[in-house]
């Protein structure tokens, strides 16, 4: 079965919400462990999908600075 991919935002709205669960302190220590768990596995997801950005900006960078060099000549 595949897994529907969400977007960064949803991720990012996801880990506030469970932040905020966590905060309230209301939740059993069990389940504020596995929602810790959960919000530690979308934040690394997420510092994935930001240095792959990154590096697509880089690139892009490089072309347009390429790109500006050559009119020059």
């Amino acid at each position: 079965m595949e897994e529907k991919k969400i977007s960064f935002e949803e991720k990012l709205g996801q880990v506030q919400e469970m932040i905020g669960k966590i905060e309230e302190g209301t939740l059993p220590l069990e389940d504020s462990v596995k929602e810790y768990e959960r919000g530690m596995k979308l934040l690394q997801e997420m510092d994935r999908e930001l240095e792959d950005m990154n590096r697509r900006i880089t690139v892009l960078q490089a072309g347009k600075e390429t790109e500006a060099g050559h009119e020059i000549l």
